[in-house]
C-alpha cells in the first residue's frame, strides 16, 4: 500500500512525498502490479517486450512499454525508457553492454521500418533477454515512478484544490485494485502536466483524471476512477487529429480500464 508521508505543514513550500510502506510493497503486491501491467501492455507475451506499434515514432519496450525516442526525434509524450534503465542499472541488473555504453542515450533505430528490417540481430535479440530477466525489477520501477508522480500531481495543482485530490488519492490507496490502477495509469497515460500531452487544450493524464472523478462515486473510488478515465481518453480520441486513435486505440484504452478492478 502507498501512503503520503512527509508533507510539508505549508503545501506550498515543496512537492507532496509520497513514500511506500516499509519504503517497499510485498514482493506478492509487486508481482501481482507488474503482471497486470504486463499483460495490459503486452497480453503476456514474451515477444512483446521489444515493440514499435504501427503509427508511432518510437519503440516501446519491457513491461510498461516505456518510450525511447530515436535520435533528432522530439515527440509529445514523456520519455521513460531512458529513466527506467537509470533505476535498473541502480539496482544492480547487468545490463547488455552495448546498452551499457551507448552514447548518446538514444534508440538505435531510426525508424519503424529500420526497427523490422533488424528483427533478429544480435543487439535486438540481447534486449529482448535483458528485459525478459529483469521483469521484477520494472515492475519496481513502475511503483516509483507513481510515487514520485503522484508527489508532482499534488503539487501542481493550487493549494485549494489540493485537500480534496489528496483525499481522493488516499482513498483509492486503501485498496489493492485502487493502488494498480494509479501506478499503471502514470505508466500508461502519464502525468497530464505536460502541456505537449493535450489536444485542443484537454489533457488526459492521471491529473485530468483524479479531478474528473465524481464525488458522488465517494463509495467506489475505483469505480469513479475507472469512468473518468474512460471520460478522458474518450476527449482524447474525439480530439485527435489522427483518426486512428479513435478507430483502432480507443477500444483497447477502454479495454485496459476495465482491468482497473479489485483482484480476486
Amino acid at each position: 500500500m502507498l501512503i503520503l508521508s512527509g508533507c510539508s505543514e505549508n503545501p506550498g513550500e515543496r512537492p507532496f512525498n509520497f513514500g511506500l510502506v516499509g519504503k517497499q510493497l510485498d514482493q506478492a503486491s509487486l508481482d501481482w502490479i507488474g503482471s497486470q501491467v504486463f499483460h495490459n501492455e503486452c497480453a503476456g507475451k514474451e515477444a512483446c517486450l521489444v515493440h514499435w506499434n504501427q503509427g508511432e515514432a518510437f519503440p516501446s519496450l519491457g513491461i510498461g512499454h516505456f518510450i525511447w525516442y530515436p535520435s533528432g526525434v522530439e515527440g509529445p509524450f514523456v520519455e521513460s525508457f531512458p529513466a527506467m534503465i537509470d533505476y535498473l542499472s541502480a539496482q544492480g541488473a547487468d545490463l547488455p553492454n552495448w546498452l551499457a555504453t551507448l552514447q548518446p542515450f538514444d534508440a538505435p533505430w531510426a525508424d519503424r521500418q529500420a526497427f523490422l528490417q533488424k528483427s533478429h540481430s544480435v543487439q535486438r535479440d540481447e534486449l529482448q533477454d535483458f528485459l525478459e530477466a529483469s521483469k521484477g525489477l520494472q515492475a519496481g520501477f513502475l511503483v516509483q515512478r507513481a510515487s514520485e508522480s503522484l508527489g508532482r500531481v499534488v503539487a501542481a495543482v493550487s493549494a485549494t484544490e489540493r485537500a480534496e485530490l489528496t483525499d481522493r488519492i488516499r482513498s483509492l490507496m486503501a485498496t489493492p485494485g485502487g493502488v494498480y490502477a494509479l501506478i499503471d495509469y502514470v505508466n500508461f497515460k502519464g502525468e497530464g502536466l505536460a502541456a505537449t500531452e493535450r489536444y485542443n487544450g484537454d489533457g488526459w493524464g492521471l491529473l485530468q483524471v483524479l479531478q474528473g472523478m465524481d464525488q458522488a462515486g465517494a463509495g467506489n473510488p475505483l469505480q469513479s476512477f475507472r469512468e473518468s478515465a474512460e471520460r478522458a481518453l474518450t476527449r482524447r480520441a474525439n480530439n485527435a487529429d489522427r483518426a486512428i486513435e479513435k478507430e483502432r486505440w480507443l477500444a483497447g484504452w477502454l479495454n485496459r480500464l476495465a482491468s482497473y478492478r479489485e483482484p480476486e
